[in-house]
C-alpha cells in the first residue's frame, strides 16, 4: 500500500488505539522514543502525531508552527513500527509522520533550519545539504586510477563525500583491494535528508540524475557505504517511480558474500572489545541485523559485546529525520544516551555501518569526553591487514 492522499492516511490513522506500546521497548523497561522520552507529553508519541495528524486532516486542527514543531521533533527512527501491535498499519508509521511533513511544507510551516537542506540541495552549485561545492569525483577517479565505466558505481553518499572522509577512502581502498570492477560518478544528493523533512518538489530530478549517471557508467550493481543511501535508493526511489535495472547493496552485503566464498581473508588481529550500533535505516527500515555482526565476529581478536537494547529494539543515534539539524543539542544527548549504554558493555570501540550514526556518535564522544573510539566497520578493514585470492 502507498499513502498518496489524506484519505489514505485518515482510513489508517483513525485505527490507531493510542494504547502507548510505541512508546516503550519490548519489555516494558525504558522509552524506546527518544522523542516523548525527551519532551514527556503525549503529543510527542508516535500515537499522540497521529492523533494529532486526524485532527488536521478532520479539519478538528488547524495548521501552526507549533503542530509542525511537533510533527518534525521526530527522529524517524522506526522503533514505533517495532512495537506497535496493529500490524495493518505498524509499517507506515514513519511514511505517515514524513506524508504530514510534506503536507506542512505545502502549507508553509517547515521549520526554518529544515528549510536549509533543500536551499542547499536545489543550489546547482551543491546539490548537497552541507553547503559544499560539488564534487563531481573525478579527482578521487584519477586518485584510484578508475574507469568510466564498470560494472559498480560505488555511490558515496553526501555524508561520507563531505564530511566522513575517512570512511569514503577506506571504502575506495577496500573497493579496490578487493579487485572490485568499479567507477565512481557525478552524483547528486541521494535526497533522504528532503524526503525526511517532507521538502520533495525535486525529489524526482534529483533521482533521474543519479539514475542517468549510473546508467552512463554500464553499472549493473551500486554499492553504498551509507545506511541512509542505502535505504534511500533501494525503497524510497521506487515510492517515487524510479526505473532502473540496477541492483543496490551496502558494503557489509559485498564483504560478507566475499567472506562466505573463500575470497577474503583476515590476517591479522583487531584486539579490542566493540559494540556495534544498529544503524536505523539500516535494522528497523531495511531489516539488515546480522550480516554486519557475521563480519565483526570473524575479524580476528575482535571481541563483539551487545549493548541492551539491540537490533529492533536498538536507541538511535538521534542524527536522523532532520533532528540533526533542527534539534542539533537534542540530536547529542539522544546520542550521549547511546554511548552511556554502549559504556555497560565494556567496549573501548563504538562501530557502525553508517556515516551518520558515526558523526552523531563522534559528536557526543567529544561533547560528554565519553572516552570511545568510534569507528565505521569499513575503517576497521583499512586497518587491519586481509587478502584476496581469486578462487
Amino acid at each position: 500500500m502507498t499513502l498518496k492522499t489524506e484519505q489514505d492516511w485518515k482510513d489508517i490513522v483513525h485505527r490507531c488505539f493510542r494504547c502507548g506500546y510505541c512508546k516503550f521497548t519490548y519489555d516494558y523497561s525504558d522509552f524506546n522514543c527518544p522523542s516523548y522520552k525527551k519532551f514527556r507529553f503525549e503529543t510527542y508519541s508516535t500515537g499522540g502525531r497521529l492523533w494529532l495528524i486526524y485532527g488536521l486532516i478532520s479539519g478538528e486542527l488547524s495548521w501552526s508552527q507549533n503542530v509542525a514543531n511537533v510533527i518534525y521533533a521526530c527522529s524517524t527512527c522506526g522503533n514505533c513500527m517495532e512495537n506497535c501491535r496493529f500490524e495493518k498499519f505498524n509499517d507506515f508509521l514513519v511514511d505517515i509522520i514524513e506524508a504530514a511533513r510534506a503536507e506542512a511544507v505545502i502549507k508553509g510551516f517547515c521549520p526554518e533550519k529544515q528549510k536549509a537542506l533543500i536551499e542547499r540541495i536545489e543550489n546547482p552549485e551543491m546539490s548537497n545539504p552541507y553547503g559544499e561545492q560539488n564534487s563531481d569525483n573525478e579527482d578521487l577517479k584519477k586518485l584510484y586510477d578508475l574507469p568510466d565505466k564498470a560494472e559498480w558505481v560505488y555511490f558515496i553518499g553526501c555524508t561520507s563525500n563531505y564530511r566522513q572522509k575517512n570512511l569514503r577512502d577506506a571504502t575506495l581502498k577496500f573497493l579496490k583491494k578487493a579487485k572490485i570492477d568499479f567507477t565512481l560518478v557525478d552524483e547528486h544528493c541521494c535526497c533522504s535528508p528532503v524526503i525526511r523533512t517532507g521538502q520533495i518538489n525535486s525529489v524526482k530530478n534529483f533521482i533521474n540524475h543519479n539514475i542517468t549517471q549510473i546508467n552512463n557508467a554500464g553499472a549493473s550493481k551500486v554499492i553504498t557505504s551509507c545506511a541512509g543511501c542505502y535505504r534511500t535508493l533501494k525503497k524510497d526511489w521506487l515510492k517515487y517511480g524510479a526505473d532502473y535495472d540496477f541492483q543496490i547493496y551496502h558494503t557489509v552485503d559485498l564483504i560478507k558474500k566475499l567472506l562466505d566464498d573463500g575470497k577474503l581473508k583476515f590476517t591479522s588481529d583487531y584486539n579490542k572489545t566493540v559494540t556495534y550500533h544498529d544503524p536505523c535505516h539500516l535494522g528497523r527500515h531495511m531489516g539488515i541485523y546480522e550480516i554486519p555482526r557475521e563480519i565483526y565476529k570473524q575479524i580476528p581478536g575482535l571481541k563483539l559485546v551487545e549493548m541492551k537494547r539491540n537490533r529492533e529494539n536498538a536507541w538511535c543515534c538521534g542524527a536522523g529525520g532532520g533532528v540533526k539539524i533542527g534539534y542539533p543539542e537534542w540530536s547529542v544527548e539522544i546520542s550521549k544516551e547511546r554511548l552511556e549504554e554502549a559504556k555497560m558493555t565494556g567496549a573501548s570501540v563504538i562501530s557502525s555501518v553508517c556515516p551518520f550514526c558515526r558523526t552523531n556518535l563522534s559528536d557526543a564522544n567529544s561533547k560528554f569526553n565519553m572516552d570511545f573510539e568510534v569507528i565505521d566497520l569499513i575503517e576497521i578493514l583499512d586497518i587491519i591487514e586481509f587478502e584476496i585470492s581469486n578462487n
